[in-house]
């Protein structure tokens, strides 16, 4: 379900990542997309996005600033199995938030991230550390449509995906 898979949560003067007590916490990828900040964002508008390609093990973000990440860890979610994810405390303590819709049952892929820096002040993340939580639930019965089932245009994401509008 989880590659690469991690069992331990803590290691030390690193963001911790990997298995925690009711969730996994995943790793972002040294992948970045910084946006242009004098160009209007549009998702009916693709595949013109105006982002910057970045490879770095640590970015800084500048206040009010959002990047596309992606993460290091490739998911297959369960068909019974919807998960939820959130920004890791550490971070948000700075002003970090990540926004991410819920996974859906039957998605597989790489997670495209929306890191944003909600302060005034620039603040660093880092590659291959962790960056935010996924909590997993299982319903009693699988839904009569998965992600998988249903086509969806995120199925099998292996880089950053910009919005798309069908």
């Amino acid at each position: 379900m989880i590659e690469p898979f991690e069992k331990g949560e803590k290691r030390p003067g690193k963001v911790s990542y990997g298995l925690s007590s009711m969730g996994y916490d995943f790793r972002l990828s040294d992948e970045f997309l910084i946006q242009d900040p004098v160009v209007e964002m549009d998702p009916k508008n693709y595949p013109f996005i105006p982002y910057l390609e970045e490879d770095k093990s640590r970015i800084v973000i500048p206040g009010g600033a959002t990047i596309l990440g992606k993460s290091v860890e490739y998911f297959r979610i369960p068909d019974d199995v919807i998960a939820f994810c959130y920004g890791k405390s550490t971070y948000a303590r700075l002003g970090i938030l990540i926004n991410m819709t819920p996974i859906e049952p039957g998605w597989c892929g790489n997670l495209t991230i929306s890191i944003s820096n909600v302060g005034q002040s620039p603040v660093a993340v880092y590659a291959h550390e962790g960056i935010g939580q996924m909590v997993f639930h299982q319903a009693d019965e699988v839904p009569l449509a998965t992600y998988a089932t249903k086509q969806g245009k995120y199925q099998n994401a292996d880089g950053i995906r910009v919005a798309e509008v069908d």
